[in-house]
């Protein structure tokens, strides 16, 4: 009776280790005894084969325990410490004086709880216990286990760097401070997640950033409280200041440049382990015309590619809703010949304009859509030969006019023109409200609607700062980076309304 008590309570106490998160081992401290310390992680991994625990005897010395992630670490420099310590002679000693005389690794941290060492040993940390010693030791033998630095894929450059941020959050540390080769470049880590114990990143120039907006970074992160994070969208929607906006409030991007532009203007950049995409804040309306590109071909080619977006903002945005107004409800607005020929192609068309539009608008988001979600051999091709097809069987069949096929194709010329695709998301989402609006109210509705937008992207902010600054409020020494992209020589100061507490680029 006694006997089956005892299982009883040792497998109570096994499934309590096992519904515990890391962040209630912060009071369990590492134990003196190596055999006390191994006893505790074997309930607390059992039925998990891939952590590795092995019991080490250091010549004519104390017991030692080493615990891995299978995997996570690099076999090599495991092997090279294994064999320090086995032909180490040596009596009494610490973890501090092993540290420092015998352990062949440039990377140490001592930790006293299993809440510390557990955060780093399945970040792929090895843990080191030494008998006798209520202190253990992380060994930084992370392995590089993910891809390579690759050329990001969605933000390409005719001129620029090639390099992009992969998954591991050390990588893409290392490429900013490749390009910020400055001690103010400051990084400050975080783990979050109750599960996933996510490695995140917080970067941003001391002296040059805002004061304010790098404790609004700070408390907004220290603020996530969830399971777990498996990508920079967690915490984007997370820290954003208006969950309900269409629009997005933190720009995020996988080129390692971008960042560091941003960082040098007096912004922070969010980086999360598991992902290539960083994130950045504040962003604004502007931030959407803007890419890497702007800032590496000489600024009169810069200048006119900059308008050319925008002439296609307002094109993607506004080309189906003006069709649906004109021809519905002002045709004296239209040439008298192309009226005839648009009256000519609809003839015999049985739907009203609005529903034309919303058919082939719905038809070209979902070949749109397909062709991202196929293999990346044979989805462009059918996006392309899915559009004309389509296009073309649904003209010849009476559904919709010739007319709407090339508004249509020219609105999603248009959208792909923007160089942030979260941005390009949004418009794609305001294009079919707008089409209502003009359904019923005409040209009155298109005016209705871009208000009601212009209104609402003026009271929404990124992190504190208004989002269509420097537009509004009106900052005349900042308009030199929005329509138009002048010269370096002329951009001598930082971005007014971000706050930099360095207002000077050049001296």
């Amino acid at each position: 009776m006694k006997q089956a008590m005892r299982i009883r309570s040792k497998r109570k106490t096994d499934e309590y280790l096992d519904h515990m998160a890391i962040d209630d081992f912060k009071h369990i401290h590492i134990e003196e005894s190596v055999d006390a310390n191994r006893k505790l992680l074997e309930n607390l991994f059992r039925d998990s084969s891939d952590i590795v625990i092995r019991d080490i005897q250091i010549e004519k010395g104390p017991k030692a325990l080493i615990c891995m992630v299978d995997g996570m670490s690099f076999s090599t420099l495991v092997d090279e410490m294994l064999q320090a310590l086995m032909i180490l002679e040596g009596g009494s000693f610490t973890i501090d004086e092993l540290c420092k005389q015998a352990l062949p690794v440039g990377q140490t941290l001592q930790v006293q709880t299993y809440s510390e060492l557990l955060v780093n040993m399945l970040a792929g940390d090895v843990a080191l216990f030494l008998d006798g010693n209520g202190t253990a030791v992380c060994l930084g033998m992370r392995a590089g286990i993910r891809r390579m630095v690759s050329e990001p894929e969605t933000e390409t450059v005719v001129r620029g760097p090639r390099e992009g941020f992969n998954e591991i959050i050390r990588v893409n540390t290392a490429l900013i401070r490749a390009r910020i080769k400055s001690p103010r470049l400051k990084m400050k880590p975080f783990v979050i997640g109750k599960e996933t114990n996510t490695c995140v990143v917080l970067a941003y120039m001391a002296g040059i950033a805002s004061p304010s907006l790098i404790e609004e970074a700070e408390r907004r992160l220290n603020a996530i409280k969830i399971d777990g994070i498996l990508e920079s969208g967690y915490i984007e929607e997370l820290i954003q200041d208006e969950e309900w906006s269409p629009f997005p409030q933190l720009q995020n991007t996988e080129r390692p440049d971008t960042v560091a532009a941003g960082l040098l203007e007096g912004r922070v950049a969010i980086l999360v382990d598991g992902t290539p995409f960083a994130l950045m804040a504040p962003f604004g309306f502007w931030q959407w015309l803007q890419a890497s590109e702007d800032y590496y071909e000489r600024f009169l080619a810069a200048s006119l590619t900059r308008m050319l977006r925008i002439a296609c903002l307002f094109l993607s945005l506004l080309t189906p809703a003006l069709y649906i107004a004109v021809s519905t409800y002002h045709p004296e607005m239209i040439p008298t010949n192309l009226l005839l020929s648009i009256a000519a192609s609809r003839e015999a068309i049985p739907f009203p304009a609005v529903v034309e539009a919303l058919i082939m608008e719905l038809a070209f988001e979902a070949l749109r859509e397909a062709g991202i979600r196929l293999p990346r051999t044979v989805g462009q091709a059918v996006s392309i030969l899915g559009a004309l097809v389509v296009g073309q069987a649904a003209v010849q069949a009476g559904i919709v006019s010739a007319a709407m096929v090339i508004v249509v194709s020219l609105t999603g010329i248009a959208s792909f023109t923007l160089p942030r695709y979260n941005a390009a998301i949004s418009i794609r989402m305001m294009r079919f409200p707008l089409m209502l609006f003009a359904s019923v109210f005409g040209l009155l509705g298109i005016i209705i609607g871009v208000v009601v937008i212009v209104v609402h992207l003026s009271k929404i902010t990124s992190f504190g700062v208004p989002y269509l600054a420097p537009a509004s409020p009106i900052s005349m020494s900042d308009w030199k980076d929005i329509l138009i992209r002048a010269p370096w020589n002329r951009m001598k100061q930082r971005p007014n309304y971000l706050g930099s507490q360095d207002r000077n680029r050049q001296k």
